[in-house]
């Protein structure tokens, strides 16, 4: 099946809002199987979406449609769609009846415009709202399968997994089902990965590899067709197996969670804890770590020691040191580190002092990076990392880092 992805809204015509919503449709197609040959975008204008609706019926089995659901006058994808073919729009009483309660539940007044959000085209299946109000819409026209979901990712993604998804299967029972694995990897660059697993990337037919690279993190899809997951498993394992012998070290999970959630996993497993504490990170790192649910039974607390005075008055970095070595040394690393799990009381404690620029700082390239790992029954160790970019960028990297560290040392004791 081919596929097209229709963004509408002017703000994104605009560059006020980025497009994420087609990155993460093309890869949810990808792994159904569905080629996505052209993604568009088109303003809030009738005739536009029209034409744009027109041409993507004439090359696409399937159009999904993101946005121009909502309750203002300028969100027009179901009125355009349902001029487009020829039928008209009803209120969705179940819909109808959700905005109703959320209103009133809030002791709020209902604007009528909300009502457009219940809006539905006669003839198509309705998609739930699980985290908005915006009815969504599944139907098929003169051969064209289209799919009509808000534009708000928050609301689009749940959407798409937990209806559209299926409502898609249920078209596809003659085509074998793609089987899908995640291999994700820290402390390693697209491109070295990449070089060495060359040879079975350019040999590649059934499973198939697929590398994707996101700020300080690399994953590789394998995926293959079979029509049940023990199958899968079976068809996939001897690549995983090359994979994990050349690059293992790398290889932290073999499904899409991020590095800070297998640690914290790591620890709660151990019944071990973390702190953390931050320079020129400025608290990426906490920020990583409490983002995943249930960290708070693991992850003690972060200290943002940016100034050299707080370095010294909170995790008692002597003033010779910073003096004579800097911030920025192995040996502030090391202290921070060792002397946060003292202090904190915890199993292990990661440090991060580094430069994040745009200027050297006492005389240090940007990018120059110290990172401390201390943790019971071993020495504190310390690692220099040299990396590139932005403050942003450098900050997250940083962290990144920082977590494949500890994780290296949850696995190895």
């Amino acid at each position: 099946m081919k596929a097209e992805i229709i963004a509408v809204g002017t703000e994104l015509l605009l560059g006020q809002i980025v497009n994420t919503n087609a990155q993460f449709l093309a890869r949810e197609c990808a792994a159904l199987g569905i080629n996505v040959y052209y993604q568009t975008v088109v303003g809030d204008n009738e005739e536009r979406m029209l034409s744009t609706f027109e041409l993507a019926a004439s090359r696409a089995d399937v159009v999904i449609c993101t946005g121009g659901i909502g309750p203002t006058q300028d969100d027009l994808t179901k009125d355009v769609l349902a001029r487009y073919v020829g039928q008209k729009l009803y209120i969705h009483q179940p819909s109808m009846d959700k905005i109703n309660h959320l209103f009133q539940s809030r002791g709020a007044h209902m604007v009528e415009s909300n009502a457009r959000q219940a809006l539905l085209l006669e003839g198509s299946d309705a998609l739930e709202n699980d985290t908005g109000l915006a009815v969504g819409a599944a139907f098929t026209y003169e051969g064209t399968h289209f799919i009509v979901l808000p534009g708000p990712p928050k609301e689009m993604k749940p959407m798409f997994e937990n209806y559209a998804v299926p409502w898609l299967r249920s078209l596809m029972t003659d085509e074998i089902p793609l089987y899908s694995k995640m291999l994700k990897f820290a402390g390693i660059g697209e491109s070295l990965l990449e070089n060495k697993l060359i040879d079975l990337i350019e040999a590649q037919t059934d499973p198939t590899i697929a590398p994707y690279a996101k700020e300080a993190e690399v994953t590789i899809r394998l995926t293959t067709r079979a029509r049940t997951a023990e199958e899968g498993e079976f068809k996939l394992a001897s690549t995983l197996e090359e994979i994990h012998n050349r690059v293992g070290k790398h290889l932290y999970a073999t499904e899409d969670i991020p590095i800070e959630q297998v640690i914290l996993q790591m620890l709660a497993s151990k019944k071990q804890t973390l702190a953390v504490a931050e320079s020129c990170s400025g608290g990426r790192l906490s920020d990583l770590l409490t983002a995943v649910p249930s960290s708070s039974n693991v992850f003690k607390g972060g200290i943002t020691c940016y100034s050299n005075a707080l370095k010294h008055k909170l995790l008692e970095v002597p003033l010779k040191i910073l003096e004579e070595e800097g911030a920025v040394s192995a040996e502030t690393a090391r202290l921070l580190a060792q002397n946060l799990m003292r202090i904190a009381d915890s199993d292990y404690a990661l440090s991060i002092t580094g430069v994040a620029g745009p200027d050297p700082y006492e005389g240090k390239p940007v990018g120059l990076v110290y990172i401390g790992i201390a943790g019971r029954g071993f020495e504190t160790i310390v690692e220099k990392l040299q990396t590139s970019g932005n403050r942003e960028s450098i900050k997250l990297r940083s962290a990144k880092h920082a977590l494949y560290q500890i994780w290296k040392q949850l696995i190895n004791n």
